[in-house]
């Protein structure tokens, strides 16, 4: 039970129970506005800081993970193919999350000399402080900034890196040591250059490596497309049998699990974890909501789109591939390398570098940005720095179990902290919200 506790069970009902509250508090907004949402994402930002786009690059850098590409295979063979259904049910609560996070994270922003920054441990200080509780605010948002170090080292480096270097071992037979010191290297004069020099590279990384991605599932999907209406009716008929109900919950409300690993017991796209509210409050945004908006369009990214399709290219093949329904890695690749041929698997080795190295350094950057709320000297900068090109360079080698149970500790206990803030600011959220609709409504 403790154990339970520990690594984060009490978790997904938690994110579900408040994912519900949100929607319902403000009414399916901003989800029953989506003309004014399209909006919202084309509109230009302010002068200052970073575009909006290149803020929801960096943020879907650390939500694109290795569990995107084999994860969904999971929570196939949990509940069958009415998990997916349910997957697509439970994301919209996601969004609502995320976009409440972000929301509250551009409004308790900072301004410093390179423009703006932030994070789910700046409104968690102001909301403590605004009720007079000084001690608590100190102490609470700084074992949040805490906890984000530890799950940036331990989740962020380590097994990401680890991921990487076994799918170089195994499909290009690159040593581990090799690939260790390949990744460490670039990392340092990297982060050096803040947000704006992290946002720049993952501006570039998280299009392509998504865009690569789709085109070969595309592919697949093609060859195969006799099957697809037979996979969406699978989804469809099993989405109320018990055991896809099951699935589909346990399978999305899991699927930091679905990582490969990385993370066990949340939600690939992070809504509600509070991290993602770092690489959106650097933002240029108009307004608040504004960019909340993009946290629903990282969600969609995230689960209906890259999750769906790579559910589509495991389901016109399951015949060939449910034997390894217990190895979600080996069964999305069989799934890909049945329809194209062997050298998918290099694609995959190719995926797997990119799409981990992009969480390396977007995770790199919000424990370097938490490390700023605690202390701005410099030296410590230069040490953290230090430690996490190091990390990356063990972490290919081999990942401690007691990794697994860092990760697993510090991304639970942000979640329970973020998830109360977000209850206690509610009314924020829903000023907010209401003016940008207004203001949307005036427009049109």
């Amino acid at each position: 039970m403790i154990q339970w506790l520990l690594t984060g069970g009490f978790i997904p009902p938690l994110l579900m129970i408040t994912g519900i509250f949100f929607f319902l508090y403000l009414k399916g907004s901003p989800l029953r506005h989506p003309q004014k949402m399209l909006r919202a994402l084309c509109a230009e930002g302010a002068t200052e800081g970073i575009s909006p786009f290149r803020a929801v690059m960096l943020a879907l850098a650390g939500t694109l993970g290795v569990g995107n590409i084999v994860g969904v295979a999971n929570a196939l063979w949990i509940g069958g193919a009415g998990a997916i259904f349910w997957m697509w049910i439970s994301s919209l609560f996601a969004m609502i999350l995320k976009y409440a996070e972000i929301l509250v994270a551009v409004r308790h922003r900072r301004t410093g000399k390179q423009g703006f920054f932030g994070g789910a441990y700046y409104y968690i200080k102001d909301l403590l402080e605004s009720h007079r509780l000084f001690r608590l605010a100190a102490l609470l948002s700084s074992l949040f900034a805490v906890l984000m170090i530890l799950n940036a080292l331990s989740m962020g480096c380590i097994i990401q890196a680890n991921a990487i270097g076994a799918s170089m071992r195994g499909v290009l037979g690159v040593p581990t040591w090799l690939c260790g010191l390949l990744l460490a290297l670039p990392l340092f004069p990297i982060l050096l250059g803040g947000s704006r020099g992290v946002s720049a590279l993952t501006e570039l990384l998280v299009p392509i490596m998504t865009a690569g991605y789709l085109i070969l599932s595309a592919a697949v999907l093609i060859l195969r497309r006799d099957a697809i209406g037979d996979a969406f009716g699978r989804i469809l008929r099993d989405a109320l049998h018990p055991s896809g109900v099951l699935g589909g919950a346990v399978g999305f409300l899991t699927s930091k699990a679905l990582r490969v690993g990385t993370m066990r017991g949340l939600l690939s796209n992070e809504g509600g974890c509070g991290t993602a509210p770092t690489a959106h409050a650097c933002a240029n945004a108009k307004n608040p909501a504004s960019q909340g908006i993009w946290g629903i369009f990282e969600v969609f990214v995230d689960t209906i789109l890259l999750c769906t399709v790579t559910a589509l290219v495991i389901l016109v093949s399951y015949d060939e591939v449910g034997m390894l329904g217990e190895n979600g890695v080996m069964m999305t690749i069989r799934a890909y390398s049945c329809v194209l041929g062997g050298w998918a698997e290099w694609f995959f080795a190719a995926a797997i570098l990119a799409f981990g190295y992009a969480t390396v350094l977007c995770w790199s950057h919000y424990g370097a940005e938490s490390l700023r709320f605690l202390t701005n000297q410099k030296r410590y900068r230069y040490l953290y720095l230090g430690a996490v090109t190091v990390c990356v360079f063990v972490g290919t080698v081999i990942a401690p179990e007691s990794v697994w149970a860092v990760a697993d500790f510090s991304i639970a206990a942000l979640t329970a902290i973020n998830l109360c803030a977000l209850i206690l600011l509610r009314k924020e959220i829903k000023e907010e919200t209401e003016l940008w609709a207004g203001s949307s409504h005036q427009r049109k």
